[in-house]
């Protein structure tokens, strides 16, 4: 059994986690019945489909909308397209192209089986998992040969809105010291139906994740690494309606890390629950075949909730995650989860309590990468107060071994951050890193103290309420606002319409290959 330093009862943990896995397998059970709009153009995509027509739909929205409209969609494109490549001899792109057109309805062609539809596809089944391995082991190569900082990895943030500005700040933070870059994605692209096309200029508090922009950043990073004899990771977000198509495009180009949480978008965006929890699988699926860290948003849930009050529907939400992920052949060591230093900076012995937090968070998932968010909810335009929050925040987080690091700014609540903030944050959080470099192995925490019993508590209250969502299943208890104080209903929200339940000749051998159960 594992030690702790706080005194942790593992076996609650590990009733804690077993509960979580009832839970995700309950939804696992409604997620392998249906497909979704996302998915499918997702499909489209894996099979080489690209670009946009003269209106600037992109044409794996084309595909898909023209089958649903057809009545389809519960067979996916895959049985589709390939029963169209062996009857009209087209490329799936072409296929597209046609389609567009309006010179080709794949709906109303001869039917044939399963084999061949599979054995026509193959060529750009191969290619496009072929593609995303040489983009996984170009990463293992650069970490083999250059290297990477050490953790926790300092995570900075790029948000200007045009993806040549994000290039010179990010190059810039690299040079100062951060490890991880995020592309801030712009307000609102979460709850686009579609993937913009090519590289963008314009964006508001951030910058649209395309394709071409995510090529553009990694290539830009590639060159900083080289240059700052270090591997620089690149971060964006697949959350929202276009999960796992994001998912796939990150693969595609080489990112390494990727927002990408099952319950963020219905509690956050309000996008519909069914909707996010099919698309979560198969972007998770993807990120895991890709060797792409995930980050979670649990984080959220406490600007939106009492930090103190609600701290342990962190923790049960860190395990329904980790365990939604295991489902979708994620490994541990690609679990950023999330949590976050969000306490009120007036509540007594605050910093204590979050120390406790983060420690026994860092215990229960000993080999995920955990993701530890700043204080933003009680930053104010006292920059120097700020400054000193996010130093605490330093503190706990080398004490306690974090393993992704986003860096809060002295700014926090005034701008979009300068290059000097970030300069500044970084230089404040490599100062606390070397200084207090060894100060959790060296300090042990009272029996019976205020520390220990905050970490018991905080269990004890998560197994709780796992408990009790076991009785009445995840989607009623987001139903009844269980997380963040956020009630969402199961057929509210945004996206339902584009759900499907699968029929007799569904095909998607990428689930099976991607968790290496299967090949072609």
């Amino acid at each position: 059994m594992q030690k702790s330093k706080l005194g942790i009862d593992f076996g609650k943990v590990e009733r804690a986690r077993s509960v979580a896995r009832n839970i995700a397998l309950d939804v696992q059970v409604f997620v392998d019945k249906y497909t979704t709009v996302a998915v499918e153009r997702t499909l489209c995509r894996l099979l080489g489909i690209d670009g946009v027509n003269k209106d600037e739909a992109p044409l794996p929205n084309i595909v898909v909308d023209h089958i649903r409209r057809n009545n389809g969609l519960g067979e996916g494109v895959m049985f589709w397209l390939g029963n169209a490549v062996i009857e009209t001899g087209l490329s799936p792109q072409q296929i597209a192209e046609e389609i567009d057109s309006g010179k080709l309805d794949i709906t109303r062609l001869k039917i044939h089986s399963e084999e061949a539809i599979l054995t026509a596809l193959k060529p750009w089944i191969e290619a496009s998992l072929n593609r995303i391995k040489e983009r996984r082991e170009r990463r293992e190569k650069y970490l083999s040969t250059i290297g990477e900082g050490p953790r926790p990895y300092i995570y900075v943030i790029v948000a200007t809105g045009n993806i040549y500005e994000d290039v010179v700040q990010a190059q810039a933070a690299a040079r100062q010291g951060a490890d991880i870059i995020a592309v801030i994605r712009t307000t609102g692209q979460s709850l686009l139906d579609y993937v913009p096309f090519g590289a963008t200029t314009e964006g508001f508090g951030g910058t649209y994740a395309t394709q071409e922009n995510f090529r553009i950043m990694r290539t830009a990073l590639d060159e900083v690494s080289e240059e700052v004899g270090r591997y620089i990771r690149l971060c964006n977000y697949c959350s929202g309606l276009c999960m796992p198509e994001i998912a796939v495009m990150g693969a595609l180009e080489g990112l390494d890390v990727m927002l990408n949480d099952a319950l963020y978008g219905i509690l956050f965006r309000d996008i519909n629950m069914q909707r996010t929890l099919v698309d979560q699988y198969f972007s998770r699926i993807i990120n895991g075949f890709a060797g792409v860290i995930i980050n979670t948003g649990e984080d959220n849930y406490l600007t939106t909730a009492d930090g103190f009050d609600e701290a342990h529907t962190v923790l049960a939400s860190d395990l329904i995650n980790e365990q939604l992920a295991l489902l979708a052949g994620l490994p541990e060591e690609q679990m950023g989860l999330g949590h976050a230093f969000e306490l009120n900076p007036e509540l007594e012995n605050g910093f204590l309590y979050e120390l406790a937090q983060a420690q026994m968070t860092r215990e229960i998932f000993p080999k995920a990468p955990l993701k530890y968010m700043p204080p933003t909810k009680f930053m104010t335009g006292n920059i120097f107060r700020g400054h000193i929050q996010d130093a605490l925040f330093n503190a706990v987080s080398i004490w306690t071994g974090q393993g992704i690091q986003l860096l809060g700014m002295l700014t926090e609540a005034i701008h979009t951050p300068f290059m000097s903030d970030r300069y500044l944050s970084i230089e404040n959080a490599r100062y606390i890193f070397s200084n207090m470099k060894n100060i959790g192995d060296e300090v042990e925490f009272k029996e019976d103290g205020i520390i220990r019993n905050r970490a018991k508590f905080v269990v004890e209250r998560a197994l709780s309420l796992l408990e009790n969502m076991e009785k009445e299943g995840l989607f009623t208890a987001l139903e009844k606002g269980l997380f963040a104080d956020v009630k969402r209903p199961r057929n509210g929200g945004k996206g339902l319409d584009g759900v499907a339940r699968k029929e007799n000749n569904y095909i998607n051998p990428f689930i099976a290959i991607m968790k290496g159960g299967s090949s072609l």
